[in-house]
């Protein structure tokens, strides 16, 4: 090891330990901290994103544009696959590994001597503003971690503009048990008179409507629409995320930036956000994150216009806080072979558990149960043939195991 990846290791090491990853909404604490620093987020350009599906493509899709428009782009989304450098992106680039561990080092300081108890997600928001502020961004997409009212990037006082992008059942017991509520948390991101979009068909639209209108927020509306454009993104969901950035480009046009058709159109031919219905061609494999119904039926609803022909075999994997029971019943069809696994993470469901369960509702699938994403694998090796088509999904934790693992 190299001393830089030596360094970056115990950056790691300290972001993770002593309690901070946990989840603690709230925005006191992350405007302490960014108080500390001048709060950098007041003077960065920012596009701020929120929804349960679609917001991190959303995210991607729009730094992409914005980059080919010869314009330097912050790009900060969350969980990461791999490496927590991929959180942090500019014009496409990670942050170095060097520089992220500077960042962190410093942050936890300064939290630690101002007796500030922040969390994992709070001190990863406050070195991204840092960055974007101190690099002189022109523009900085930024995605919130969980809900957006109370989430560490609501900071952002007045941004360019919000989007809101597929909301569903996710995180109840953080955001809420009905749609409304967790649109409501959602809705939170919307700023004074600061345009924002939605889908028009979103659930939990009236909340938004009501938000936008209390506050005195143009909330424009938009419906799929079929575009001339080739985009880099698979998975029938990517069409209503397109709407919507192609509608913030549209505005963003509006407030006087040039944003050329070229750049649109190159932007959107190279953007790349993995584990979101990407297809390994080496592996005949398809690796989604989808882990909560509405990402299911999207998943299988894909899986059916673009594979109609091929007999699927599934790697599937959750965590214990996802409804993996409904996820499984929109997932599994009769026939279909289920090689269940786990991730390496904590919250991992164990694959017994998840047989059980299947077994319990009389799912007619053929069930294989591994210890791990190598176990899996190479039973996935002995059954596939040309008439399949495997599906590693339920969660981006295994995703980035498999990343991890096999460097795709």
């Amino acid at each position: 090891m190299t001393n830089k990846t030596v360094s970056y290791e115990k950056a790691i090491v300290a972001l993770t330990s002593q309690g901070k990853f946990y989840i603690n909404l709230g925005l006191d604490r992350v405007k302490n901290l960014l108080d500390l620093y001048d709060n950098p987020q007041d003077k960065i350009k920012c596009i701020h994103v929120a929804g349960t599906n679609g917001k991190g493509s959303t995210c991607a899709m729009l730094a992409s544009v914005l980059t080919h428009a010869g314009y330097k782009t912050g790009l900060y989304t969350s969980p990461h696959l791999v490496d927590y450098t991929e959180r942090v992106k500019i014009n496409g680039k990670d942050i170095s590994k060097e520089d992220f561990a500077d960042f962190i080092f410093n942050i936890i300081q300064t939290a630690e001597q101002n007796n500030i108890h922040a969390t994992e997600f709070e001190i990863l928001t406050v070195l991204a503003f840092i960055l974007f502020e101190r690099e002189k961004v022109d523009f900085a997409v930024i995605e919130t971690g969980l809900g957006g009212r109370l989430d560490a990037t609501n900071v952002i006082k007045k941004p360019l503009l919000s989007i809101i992008t597929t909301i569903d059942s996710d995180h109840v017991d953080r955001l809420g048990e009905t749609i409304e509520k967790i649109a409501f948390e959602k809705a939170g991101i919307i700023k004074p008179n600061v345009p924002v979009i939605a889908s028009k068909d979103n659930k939990g639209i009236e909340v938004i409507k009501e938000k936008a209108l209390k506050v005195g927020s143009a909330l424009i509306l938009v419906e799929d629409a079929d575009t001339p454009y080739e985009l880099n993104l698979q998975g029938v969901w990517q069409k209503k995320n397109l709407s919507l950035v192609l509608k913030a480009i549209d505005l963003l046009r509006e407030q006087g930036i040039e944003i050329p058709e070229e750049a649109v159109k190159k932007g959107l031919q190279n953007v790349s956000w993995p584990a979101r219905f990407q297809y390994i061609k080496e592996m005949n494999l398809i690796l989604d994150g989808a882990h909560n119904p509405n990402a299911a039926r999207l998943l299988s609803e894909s899986l059916d216009l673009y594979y109609s022909d091929k007999e699927r075999i599934w790697i599937y994997s959750s965590i214990s806080t996802k409804n993996y029971e409904e996820v499984m019943e929109i997932l599994f069809r009769h026939g279909d072979i289920v090689i269940l696994t786990q991730s390496n993470s904590g919250a991992a469901v164990s694959p017994e558990i998840l047989k059980a369960k299947l077994i319990q509702k009389h799912m007619p699938c053929k069930i294989y149960t591994t210890e791990n994403i190598k176990e899996s694998i190479n039973i996935y090796f002995e059954l596939i043939t040309n008439k399949n088509i495997g599906i590693m999904a339920g969660s981006l934790y295994t995703a980035g195991d498999f990343l991890s693992q096999y460097k795709i």
